[in-house]
């Protein structure tokens, strides 16, 4: 084949794959939307959870470290880009989070991905929820161990596959996100923790939405429960509720830590966090510590009232006090028409989530709440527009 008949079966490819997503109403599209500190519009479409981007010690925080260390970091961390600065987020995480070893990610999609198609081996198990996030799916489908998804939030269901596949000769891995991106549920941790207990296996928690918005000190869902110390391995973004950029996983295992910054490609080949990014996560966590968290049983109150309140047009919102409210619509057309008209009439942005990061016949509209919100205004307004709307 010459190389102007490969160029068109590649170009053909794409057209067809892109008039084929544009038809099922499943093609994406980058449009600037968001003009900060625009008091008129309400953006529940960022993961800002505790409003820190523009916390003035946050944001005072970057700007010396900029000052400091400079913009970049300059390569990757086993080459010399690893600076006292990240140690330091790295000892703060640890602290904070109730583990005794640490490591630093440029995202959660990287951790997420290296972690899990580097630990399970041929021969091992993993059975992960059937809604973990695409970052974690990928990462498994590279090893050769076997994937078994057990149905969503059903422990009875995990149990049983652990009695199946429960072997000395093996390890089985149970993965699991703690509030789950797209519903805003979460699992019982502490008849998870029973399990562990009874079977052994080696736990590894998502905490990305969950950091900051839960927790004795604003430091997630695992501490909620009481499990820190039988979770093996915790995940979590910066970029979320502590308003930066970048991910971190934690351990009790102080070879886990050795053995990923040894053998992860991810790790190995990046250039390494920003100076501002890091130095602003130390800030926020600070700030959670010693402002937010005072404010937390209102924020979690208020956010199940909001969400019981909108069960008259979405009978099956999960009632969980997450900041992750779903919306499911159905048909990726009409939900996109409705978070269009929603961003027109009332101003409010919000998530319009389609196949493939939810199941088909499942589009919904994701508002991502957030602690500092009217709550009850916000329930009235999107009462009158569901009203007016279907």
């Amino acid at each position: 084949m010459s190389c102007e008949n490969m160029h068109n079966t590649l170009q053909k490819h794409i057209h067809d794959y892109l008039q084929d997503r544009k038809k099922s109403g499943l093609l994406r599209e980058l449009t600037p939307c968001y003009v900060r500190n625009n008091p008129k519009d309400l953006y529940l479409n960022l993961n800002d959870y505790l409003q820190l981007s523009t916390h003035p010690s946050v944001v005072q925080a970057a700007q010396k470290a900029i000052k400091i260390w400079g913009t970049s970091s300059g390569g990757s961390p086993v080459v010399g880009s690893y600076w006292p600065i990240h140690q330091e987020l790295e000892d703060v995480l640890k602290k904070w989070c109730g583990f005794e070893y640490g490591l630093l990610w440029n995202s959660g999609y990287t951790a997420n991905k290296a972690l899990m198609s580097t630990l399970p081996q041929k021969g091992d198990v993993v059975l992960a929820d059937r809604y973990i996030h695409n970052s974690m799916l990928l990462g498994i489908q590279e090893t050769s161990a076997k994937l078994i998804r057990y149905h969503h939030l059903d422990l009875n269901h995990l149990e049983d596959l652990l009695r199946i596949h429960t072997h000395p000769d093996r390890t089985v891995f149970v993965v699991t996100e703690s509030v789950f991106s797209m519903d805003g549920d979460y699992p019982d941790f502490s008849q998870m923790a029973f399990l562990k207990d009874r079977y052994h296996f080696f736990w590894i928690v998502d905490e990305a939405h969950a950091l900051g918005w839960y927790g004795p000190i604003g430091n997630g869902l695992v501490a909620t429960f009481g499990v820190e110390k039988k979770v093996d391995i915790i995940v979590a973004t910066l970029g979320k509720a502590l308003a930066s950029q970048g991910a971190f996983t934690l351990f009790h295992n102080p070879h886990l830590r050795s053995y990923l910054l040894n053998r992860t490609s991810e790790f190995i080949y990046s250039t390494y966090l920003t100076p501002a990014a890091t130095a602003a996560s130390i800030a926020a966590i600070e700030v959670i510590k010693t402002e937010s968290i005072m404010h937390q049983s209102k924020w979690l109150a208020e956010t199940l009232t909001l969400k019981k309140r909108l069960t008259s047009y979405f009978p099956h919102i999960p009632l969980y006090d997450s900041a992750i409210l779903p919306l499911v619509i159905g048909d990726p057309e009409t939900m996109l028409n409705l978070a269009s008209q929603l961003a027109e009439q009332y101003r409010i942005h919000v998530g319009a989530i389609r196949p493939p990061s939810v199941p088909k016949g499942t589009s919904r509209l994701r508002l991502s709440l957030h602690c500092n919100l009217a709550f009850d205004l916000l329930g009235e307004r999107l009462e009158n527009f569901f009203q007016n709307s279907f």
